[in-house]
């Protein structure tokens, strides 16, 4: 049978794993975390990425999961006036992965580790730090920190955008911090529900700030994520604690919607961490070693597709592989057909970003913002053309 390594246990990595167990291949994934827990809050789920992960057999889990995005309303930042879409409060048709669902992060990780553990319960090993890769025309083989080694027929990388991969194997250049912070924190309904008179789903828009808040986990969460610019960041990691003041601060005089739910933030849950992006790079494999997810397109997060995209490349790794042409001819049909997709995400990212963060929110022209193209979030990475 033959093999692959995954660096990384992300939802790419996991995603990719289930993909090619499904394929036939033998695969081990290394995660240098010592633990895999509950980490992140809410995410999009991109209808077809949704469709791509019904296709290895998640369907029933990931919609048990999740939740329909409802109908989104646009708001201006001080004064809570609609801006674009709707104020509409009663629940979205569930027209399954049709259209994009909401989900927790940790949920479609519990999902994905499970379904492959299912299928090997070997298949995933933490503690595991990548330290470098040899590889020769017949084999890859990962060294460890740890002392460990692992020898395989190829090597994905899908160990984020501090990837070690990248560094050893592509490039040293180091991610560069965007001038935003993002604060996140979770909330119950009934604790939140007197200040969601925006509808559902809200985003509210401010000079260099944005304010998102939805549902998830059967409705009975709130995931409130609040990024604005800012000229400095020291901090490692994206899991900072954070304070309620600071979060409060930096969206001082914003609605009182908007400050209702920063204030009802628990104190010991507050997360803040600094947004980070690369540049484009031309090669995304070297010989038998590929980079998936965010160490090959690390994006910015305003049109929530970062994990979608992800799950996109771990969805068609198998496809590309099943063409029998060598690791070599597979990973450069894979890029070539990923190219224009991911780069229209990030470049679009960027755009609703100074979009929905514009110094006048009563002249930004949301309903043209990339968020409104359905087809950004319908790309099927089962029936995609490969190229």
């Amino acid at each position: 049978m033959s093999s692959i390594i995954i660096i990384g246990a992300g939802l790419g990595g996991l995603t990719a794993a289930l993909a090619l167990q499904r394929a036939g291949w033998r695969v081990r994934v290394y995660e240098q975390a010592p633990v895999l827990g509950e980490v992140g809050a809410g995410i999009t789920l991109s209808s077809g990425a949704g469709t791509g992960l019904a296709s290895l057999g998640l369907g029933p889990a990931l919609l048990a999961a999740s939740l329909p995005v409802p109908d989104i309303a646009f708001v201006h930042y001080r004064t809570g006036a609609l801006l674009a879409g709707s104020l509409d409060k009663s629940a979205p048709p569930d027209l399954g992965f049709a259209k994009a669902r909401h989900i927790h992060r940790a949920d479609l990780h519990a999902i994905l580790l499970a379904a492959v553990r299912a299928v090997d319960p070997e298949s995933v090993l933490t503690g595991h730090q990548l330290d470098r890769i040899e590889q020769d025309g017949a084999s890859v083989t990962a060294r460890f920190a740890n002392g460990a080694t692992a020898t395989a027929d190829a090597l994905i990388a899908a160990d984020g955008i501090r990837s070690t991969v990248r560094r050893l194997l592509f490039t040293d250049d180091a991610p560069s911090f965007a001038n935003q912070i993002a604060f996140r924190c979770l909330l119950p309904r009934d604790i939140a529900a007197p200040f969601m008179s925006a509808g559902n789903a809200a985003v509210s828009i401010g000079p260099g700030r944005v304010f998102n808040r939805y549902a998830i986990r059967h409705g009975a969460l709130i995931n409130v994520i609040g990024i604005a610019r800012t000229e400095g960041w020291a901090e490692e990691g994206w899991s900072t604690p954070a304070s309620v003041d600071e979060f409060a601060a930096a969206f001082e005089g914003f609605h009182p919607d908007v400050t209702g739910l920063i204030r009802c933030a628990p104190t010991d849950k507050m997360i803040k961490w600094g947004l980070f992006v690369r540049q484009p790079i031309p090669n995304w494999a070297q010989g038998r070693v590929l980079m998936i997810g965010d160490a090959a397109h690390a994006m910015l997060p305003f049109l929530g597709l970062g994990a979608a995209t992800a799950i996109e490349d771990g969805i068609l790794l198998p496809r590309v592989l099943a063409l029998g042409q060598g690791f070599e001819n597979a990973f450069a049909s894979f890029q070539r057909t990923r190219a224009e997709r991911v780069e229209l995400v990030r470049t679009e990212s960027i755009r609703q970003g100074e979009i929905i963060q514009a110094s006048d929110p009563d002249q930004a022209n949301v309903a043209q913002a990339p968020s409104q193209r359905a087809a950004l979030f319908d790309y099927n990475p089962v029936t995609a053309p490969l190229l």
